[in-house]
């Protein structure tokens, strides 16, 4: 088992956690680094459920935070290990998960062993399963089975927001549209009914539609509508019976997902629809007193997150809750993903400041 230095900085924690795979579904080496590593610190109580490993403060203070990151990543392409990069006079660090996201893991990690009196009780959470379908998520286990671990005045997430804070999220979901046909043999194709080509009124409306931006708390919130896979077809010289097109809504807080889950109904009124996985938004919850406090703290200017972050789930029980991590959301998954050495100092900073000062 590989072992985490925790006294190292949150760079060369971030580069360490980097280079330690953890594709979704395989965690168990990094969950069983950290738990090694936080197990050794002797004013946090530690307890692990699958491969979420939860490290609390109990030093009964007025308020309790919880401060949350997963630790799975989509699948490595080429880019681990991870290496230094110099761009334009600044430093990177390169490689997969050095956005989403573990940067803000290591900066977690590195507070978690350093802070043994902050000026709140603080709850630390590293999960699995983020990157995947919202029934598999560590904190939706977690949430089942202890759920007084998540009693908190407040909730910070460390997804990548380029250090600022991101309130919210928008909602998300997944549906499958089907069309039906007849298989028939290719050569005398017209005793058939091809499924892909009724496929195409599907792909048009998918090209036609406008996503809409919406305002909520003072945020503006871009949806989006799109296909993200097409399965169909038997063989070379058959005509398909079948052809299912995946959809991807992303949808403002403000809608439900009863609301979002009949307006792609809509959309694709007169075919088949199957919703497949869907996730609630977060409304920005920049009003509560904490959250103030907190954007004040680190100086940023609130902004929307537009993909979906597990501030849902912390939304759902009553915590309010933010994105605070460093690293481009625009680079999560990208091949090229790459964060900037500043920005992960930065953050800690951030943090270490507003969790110590009284």
């Amino acid at each position: 088992m590989p072992a985490l230095d925790l006294s190292a900085t949150s760079v060369d924690l971030t580069r360490a956690i980097c280079d330690i795979p953890s594709v979704s579904g395989d965690e168990g080496v990094l969950a069983d680094a950290i738990q090694d590593a936080i197990g050794r610190l002797a004013h946090l109580d530690v307890y692990r459920d699958g491969d979420t490993i939860v490290a609390r403060t109990d030093l009964g203070r007025a308020q309790r935070i919880v401060i949350a990151g997963h630790i799975d990543t989509v699948p490595i392409n080429g880019n681990m290990p991870t290496r230094d990069l110099e761009l334009d006079g600044r430093a990177h660090l390169w490689g997969r998960g050095t956005v989403d996201m573990k940067a803000g893991v290591a900066v977690q990690l590195k507070l978690a062993a350093e802070l043994v009196d902050p000026r709140v009780d603080i709850t630390w959470m590293w999960y699995d399963h983020e990157e995947v379908e919202a029934e598999l998520n560590g904190l939706n286990r977690l949430s089942a089975s202890r759920p007084d671990l998540f009693a908190a005045d407040f909730a910070i997430l460390g997804e990548p927001s380029n250090g600022q804070v991101e309130g919210g999220c928008n909602g998300n979901l997944r549906a499958i549209v089907r069309t039906h046909g007849v298989r028939a043999h290719s050569a005398r194709a017209w005793v058939g009914e091809n499924a892909i080509h009724k496929a195409a009124p599907v792909l048009a409306r998918l090209a036609e539609y406008r996503p809409r931006e919406v305002a909520v708390e003072g945020l503006v919130y871009r949806e989006g509508l799109n296909a993200v896979r097409i399965r169909g077809g038997v063989a070379g010289n058959v005509v398909p019976d079948l052809c299912e097109v995946e959809v991807n809504y992303r949808f403002a807080p403000s809608r439900s997902v009863e609301r979002a889950t009949q307006h792609v109904r809509d959309v694709f009124a007169g075919f088949e629809v199957e919703v497949v996985d869907l996730a609630a938004g977060a409304r920005p919850g920049l009003d509560a007193p904490l959250a103030q406090e907190f954007v004040a703290a680190v100086g940023a200017e609130p902004r929307p997150k537009y993909g979906w972050t597990d501030v849902a789930r912390f939304s759902a029980l009553g915590v309010p809750a933010v994105n605070y991590g460093p690293g481009d959301p625009h680079l999560a998954h990208h091949d090229e993903e790459r964060v900037p050495v500043d920005q992960i100092v930065d953050v800690e900073r951030g943090l270490r400041a507003w969790l110590t000062s009284s």
